[in-house]
């Protein structure tokens, strides 16, 4: 009996070998560094704009425009900041308030009309679901006119109500976006906690809602980048010097023949400050809001 020759390197499920060739190796490592170049090169391009925004918040208004501009970190102008932080802190509580208002707001009307259209049996259910999501396509600059003379009528200019009430009561993405969510998750825990006696109320606040956090983030960081970057609305509805917001604060650093430039970027730093805070915190939960159980079914 001939015997024969066995090879006893590990092999594949596929029948390939377990370990690549030396040149299979160096292309495939030449290919990740090219990789990893783009990729730093691509996030340098995107944050750009973010460092020249504060190199320029850090020098004296008559060398902002200078070219090259220089490494202001080195030798920081604080004077900017100052000049922010004087003018600018009831503009920034301002618009605190306002973001709170419309995200607590937000979540609370677009998670129930959320569930109410995914999980809930009733007439005419989606075809105002259908309605819904067209007012989506309407631009708001439509319903400006009739909004001005509504909020005139019942003396809400000059007030904050103008700009969280619509957005309160209209959630049209954030319904969307908790509607998907909702879809997604099994019958089996609703059906679990009728047995066990839970309301329809009860049902939906103890064992639904906890079970799309990430959809719920995505709704409050949209929500909340809807109102602290608001110019239009501040701009029409209030009057008073002391109800505005951010964005109105930082439009008064330009005027028609001159711009501010120094100032004007170190509050859009500020500005910028509290979102980026924001996102680092929920970013687990918005990108997996974004990605998976908002966008199916």
């Amino acid at each position: 009996m001939t015997d024969l020759a066995v090879d006893d390197r590990p092999v594949l499920a596929d029948g390939g070998d377990r370990k690549r060739p030396p040149q299979a190796k160096r292309r495939f490592r030449g290919r990740r560094i090219i990789l990893m170049i783009f990729l730093i090169l691509l996030a340098l391009s995107f944050l750009t704009p973010a460092l020249w925004m504060l190199n320029t918040s850090l020098r004296p208004e008559e060398h902002v425009m200078d070219f090259p501009p220089g490494f202001a970190l080195s030798h920081p102008q604080w004077g900017n900041y100052t000049t922010v932080l004087r003018n600018m802190p009831v503009y920034f509580l301002n618009s605190v308030k306002l973001a709170v208002l419309n995200v607590v707001g937000g979540l609370i009307v677009s998670s129930l009309a959320g569930y109410a259209f995914a999980r809930l049996t009733w007439k005419g259910r989606d075809a105002l679901f259908g309605i819904v999501l067209v007012t989506a396509i309407v631009p708001n600059i439509i319903y400006l006119l009739p909004q001005y003379i509504l909020f005139q009528k019942i003396g809400w200019i000059d007030t904050l109500f103008p700009l969280w009430v619509p957005r309160v009561l209209t959630p049209v993405f954030g319904t969307f976006l908790m509607r998907q969510a909702f879809k997604t998750l099994p019958a089996g825990l609703e059906e679990a906690a009728q047995v066990d006696g839970a309301s329809t109320f009860r049902t939906f606040l103890t064992i639904m809602v906890p079970q799309t956090k990430p959809a719920l983030a995505a709704v409050a960081m949209f929500t909340f980048l809807d109102s602290w970057n608001d110019l239009f609305g501040p701009l029409i509805f209030l009057t008073s010097p002391e109800k505005q917001t951010l964005p109105i604060g930082l439009a008064q650093f330009q005027n028609e023949f001159y711009t501010q430039v120094g100032p004007l970027m170190a509050g859009a730093t500020v500005t910028v400050v509290p979102v980026f805070i924001i996102f680092l915190l929920a970013q687990r939960y918005f990108i997996q809001g974004v990605t998976g159980s908002g966008f199916k079914g």
